[in-house]
């Protein structure tokens, strides 16, 4: 059997998040603007001219984001890009400002050295497109790793992570805390009741600030991340697949506006 024929049993999946004028940006990051520039009538064509940041919608966080010496997107080999990936349903104990952690995942599903890793929260589902939208607690209450989950990516060299939320890592171990006080001060009360430790004791500033980010973009890890994944990401929990994520082949560009994939070939 040739490949073609193989390809006509594989079904796909798009993890993608609708994008429009009205899908929200990372907080305080330009939205998307679009208007046309030219008509059917009397050009005999639709033409249209946007303006955005590339963190809007699903995006891929690429390595020059947090890191001057980075790679840009167009950089990136498409062997990073697609491959075998572990995709995860943490929705069962997901709740606002709460914390998952490596053993949470490996308990749910196999994950591989050198695996792309897709985590859904189930935060999707407060997206700006779906029926229970609530733009706050997408961006600013999702769930977020554990500290030590920083360092289980280094010692997994997990390509590229995805996540149904806001950020890959927790909201309050973002620049959101000093943004957000209110919520700051929630999220401080919560954790201490769930974990009996305070906001800074759990991701203590300076030191672990954006850790996600700081910590694991740079060479030689390179870790990277795909925010606001969604779309059919219901349909395939808790399974390996082949997963792809498409960026722009953008020169210089820190970070893209990007399709997520996943293929099923069983």
């Amino acid at each position: 059997m040739n490949i073609m024929d193989l390809w006509k049993n594989v079904k796909t999946y798009d993890l993608t998040q609708n994008l429009s004028t009205q899908t929200p940006p990372w907080p305080t990051y330009e939205p998307l603007q679009l208007k046309f520039f030219k008509r059917l009538s009397p050009n005999g064509a639709n033409g249209q001219l946007i303006t955005t940041s590339n963190h809007v919608g699903t995006h891929l966080d690429g390595p020059l984001h947090f890191d001057t010496a980075g790679a840009d997107i167009a950089s990136l080999p498409m062997d990073k890009l697609m491959g075998p990936a572990a995709i995860v349903d943490l929705s069962d104990i997901a709740e606002d400002y709460g914390i998952y952690t490596p053993k949470d995942i490996m308990e749910r599903v196999e994950v591989k050295k050198g695996d792309i890793l897709i985590i859904n929260t189930g935060y999707h589902k407060y997206g700006w497109d779906q029926p229970e939208a609530d733009e706050r607690r997408y961006m600013l209450r999702h769930p977020g790793p554990s500290m030590d989950f920083v360092d289980w990516v280094k010692e997994m060299e997990i390509k590229w992570i995805g996540v149904d939320c806001g950020s890959a890592d927790h909201p309050f171990n973002t620049k959101i805390r000093d943004w957000e006080p209110g919520e700051a001060k929630m999220a401080d009360e919560y954790l201490k009741g769930k974990y009996g430790k305070g906001l800074n004791e759990i991701y203590e500033w300076p030191k672990t600030y954006q850790a996600m980010h700081v910590q694991v973009f740079p060479k030689p890890h390179e870790i990277i991340h795909a925010e606001n994944v969604g779309g059919e990401i219901d349909k395939v929990l808790n399974r390996r697949m082949i997963v792809g994520c498409f960026p722009w082949k953008f020169v210089g560009g820190e970070s893209s506006i990007s399709r997520i994939v996943a293929f099923d070939t069983e």
